[in-house]
């Protein structure tokens, strides 16, 4: 990567907040080609996480989801996560109408709660974002028709209670945005610190990196909110009024 713009850009904003330039020798590389020790010593942080390790990260995940209003969740198993869906399914009333129907993604953990199945007893219909079996209009008319939408995440990071998501083939972006409530469904493995692991893990870990920064990577803490008006707090305004996350914590 063309790197020559970096330091006067660096310069620029340390002399407009009154700092010293540093020597530019000595300054960062912000597109560094080689891991430096911190990184090094994240990555080893990360790789070396062991249970205990990770349901301390769950709690403080549910600690930082409750002033955002992020419902946080633990389930033992999958079959454990597809019940409380299908509780949540029942509880649920659409914002609009009466008629109840979900959207999923094609994605391995959300396949394994055999939801079809599990909902078929409330007779709702579960629409799976899958263009090799529906045409791409008919996926959008469903998923807008749904009122509960269904995803996984690659990451969740656990200090601000936010979700990482890449849009993939199977995987939009849309069916966490336009049903009015978003259902995410993870692994224990996939709660991670913080940005800085995110980032190690993107740029320095062999599986991660192999995909990187793809051309949409969407990051979510809690339900859509503004206070456009009156500054007044409002939820759901530009997306989904409430979000559930349901971590499962068995190992895969």
């Amino acid at each position: 990567m063309e790197n020559s713009g970096q330091t006067p850009f660096i310069r620029s904003i340390k002399n407009a907040l009154g700092r010293q330039s540093a020597d530019p020798h000595l300054e960062p590389d912000l597109f560094a080609d080689k891991m430096s020790d911190e990184t090094r010593a994240v990555l080893a942080r990360i790789k070396a996480r062991n249970a205990a390790d990770r349901h301390k990260l769950l709690a403080t995940l549910i600690e930082a989801a409750k002033p955002i209003n992020l419902n946080v969740t633990a389930c033992r198993d999958a079959h454990s996560a597809a019940t409380a869906l299908g509780d949540l399914v029942r509880d649920k009333a659409p914002e609009w109408g009466d008629k109840k129907s979900v959207a999923a993604w094609k994605h391995p953990l959300i396949e394994s709660l055999n939801l079809p199945e599990v909902l078929s007893a409330q007779g709702v219909p579960v629409f799976f974002a899958d263009l090799q079996k529906t045409d791409a209009e008919s996926l959008r008319r469903h998923i807008i028709d749904s009122y509960i939408g269904i995803t996984s995440t690659d990451f969740c990071l656990a200090d601000t209670a936010t979700l990482v998501m890449r849009t993939r083939a199977g995987q939009p972006r849309s069916v966490s945005l336009v049903p009015s409530i978003h259902v995410a469904v993870i692994e224990l493995s996939q709660v991670i610190a913080d940005l800085k692991e995110l980032y190690t893990l993107l740029k320095w870990d062999p599986q991660e990196s192999k995909e990187g920064l793809t051309n949409c990577m969407t990051f979510i803490s809690g339900p859509s909110k503004t206070a456009d008006i009156e500054a007044t707090m409002v939820d759901g305004a530009h997306g989904p009024r409430e979000v559930y996350v349901f971590v499962v914590t068995a190992p895969a």
